[in-house]
């Protein structure tokens, strides 16, 4: 069944009212927990110093697309690594001392990306991960990766390895005196929990059955959004997500606790981030993880208990008993 995100007439005139903008300096507290509909080079004017945690930037790689009618062009890289360094340099006055920066980009864009943050930041690692979308090409490598730059703006800074250990099969498990090492048998197979790396193969990116899915042309996934919030962040830190797209920094925050800021220009895609916020009330599973721990790509045992969790959850009517269940 498609589960693509679809907004009536109707919803949209009712979440209308609850979008917002920023127009002064409210205090911190104010202004936690809203999507603004606004430009973030605007926005950041009026957001306070030194109040957000996480920084999770998503924005336009260097290529030409469209988003819901607004185009953003390819630049000459050295316009580009401009053009970002004219909202990052701002952004930086946001951060706590221990905050910490993720930065997506690709293969063309990491020039830029490295280029700037470096000048405000250390750069801690690159995280690269799997699209298995794609096109083929005939005269050059399939793009089938993206990247995520790791960056603290110091020395101190919050990373929670445990958080997010992920829950491999065992093909040739190994015993010590009979008795299983570095792994645990369960009715679900043979399962050993890996240490966090820079490589991510676990990850699908939105389809139709899925139910975070929307027609956002560059969606992030929740489960990998997921991965970044529970290891550099911590229950109630505040996370910034300045081009927001359609909400997912925003929903998975909410789904594990935290407090967020999410700002986002095109009117469309703040909608359907607030109609995602509102399902996560009722729903705060996240696809591939459960039992505190990240799932191999199509993995049927996640894919079972995480179904299992929002059934036990809905038949007893406790919203509350489903976020529990799927906290680390």
């Amino acid at each position: 069944m498609n589960r693509t995100l679809v907004l009536s007439d109707t919803n949209r005139v009712s979440l209308k009212g609850f979008l917002c903008t920023l127009s002064k300096a409210p205090s911190a507290h104010d202004i936690l927990d809203k999507i603004y509909h606004q430009d973030c080079q605007t926005a950041l004017q009026h957001l306070p110093s030194g109040f957000v945690d996480l920084l999770v930037l998503d924005p336009p790689y260097n290529l030409t697309k469209s988003f819901n009618g607004t185009t953003f062009r390819a630049k000459d890289k050295d316009d580009y690594t401009a053009w970002m360094e004219s909202w990052f340099q701002p952004m930086m006055r946001l951060l706590k001392p221990t905050a910490s920066v993720y930065i997506c980009g690709d293969w063309q864009s990491s020039a830029s990306i490295v280029a700037v943050a470096e000048k405000y930041l250390h750069i801690r690692n690159r995280v690269t991960w799997e699209r298995e979308k794609g096109r083929g090409a005939k005269t050059n490598w399939k793009n089938c990766s993206e990247d995520i730059w790791f960056c603290t703006k110091s020395s101190e800074y919050t990373f929670n390895a445990d958080a997010v250990r992920l829950r491999r099969r065992v093909i040739a498990p190994y015993r010590e005196n009979g008795s299983p090492k570095d792994w645990e048998e369960t009715d679900d197979g043979k399962f050993r929990d890996t240490a966090p790396s820079n490589l991510w193969t676990d990850i699908s990116v939105p389809f139709w059955s899925m139910p975070e899915n929307t027609d956002h042309p560059t969606q992030k996934p929740e489960k990998l959004i997921a991965k970044l919030l529970l290891a550099s962040s911590n229950e109630g830190d505040v996370v910034l997500d300045p081009f927001a797209g359609s909400g997912t920094t925003a929903v998975v925050a909410k789904k594990l606790g935290r407090r967020f800021v999410a700002i986002e220009q095109e009117e469309e895609y703040c909608l359907w981030a607030l109609q995602r916020l509102t399902n996560a009330e009722g729903d705060a599973a996240i696809q591939g993880f459960s039992d505190g721990v990240f799932w191999e790509r199509n993995s049927l045992a996640a894919q079972t208990k995480s179904q299992q969790t929002i059934t036990s959850a809905t038949q007893n009517g406790s919203t509350s008993t489903l976020f529990e269940m799927l906290q680390p």
